[in-house]
């Protein structure tokens, strides 16, 4: 390669990487509609696993507590029980939501918007009772759910500060995705709509 090509190549390079570094966020909007749904699932199904499992524990706990072997009637109650516990459990995660918008006001500040909410006919069902209903209703309602912060994109990275601590979340190479964690166990991945 000649040095001019060299020269020419390694120009072309140091401007893509520049472009690549002032990514303008400003307008963008990405949306998720429940960032737990992944999380629900995956317990979900290590629970539907563990299923065996925990039958097999409660009737050697109902065993010891009764001392002796369970009559086959007395296991199908307790296998019910854990199936109606399993069931419970599947009505409650899919009542639960969390969905999160990110808005980027311009190219330093965001809003971030994020509802949750909890199906009152699911907790009903879980055996909730009215007054604790309400007060989880009420207490969701008051929840900030936006919060204005600033921003500074690094490379992919997009850091944010809303005064109070620091988070960071993932630009995908296109442009199109926002990851991120949540307390440090929960990965979320926000979509672009705008």
């Amino acid at each position: 390669m000649t040095t001019k090509r060299l020269v020419a190549a390694f120009a072309a390079f140091a401007l893509a990487l520049s472009l690549h570094a002032q990514v303008n966020l400003s307008g963008r909007v990405y949306h998720n509609p429940n960032i737990m749904a992944d999380e629900i699932n995956r317990v979900m199904k290590n629970a539907s696993k563990e299923l065996g499992k925990a039958k097999q524990d409660a009737a050697a706990k109902a065993e010891k507590e009764k001392g002796r072997k369970l009559t086959a009637e007395e296991k199908k109650e307790v296998d019910k029980k854990v199936d109606e516990g399993m069931k419970l459990m599947e009505a409650l995660t899919k009542g639960m939501k969390t969905e999160v918008t990110v808005t980027f006001k311009s190219d330093r500040e965001l809003v971030m918007k994020m509802d949750t909410s909890v199906s009152d006919d699911v907790l009903k069902a879980a055996g909730v009772g009215w007054a604790k209903r309400k007060a989880m209703q009420a207490a969701l309602a008051v929840a900030p759910s936006t919060e204005k912060a600033k921003y500074v994109v690094k490379d992919n990275l997009v850091i944010i500060n809303d005064g109070e601590e620091t988070d960071t979340l993932t630009l995908s190479p296109d442009g199109k995705y926002l990851s991120g964690q949540m307390d440090k166990k929960t990965k979320f991945k926000l979509t672009r709509i705008k």
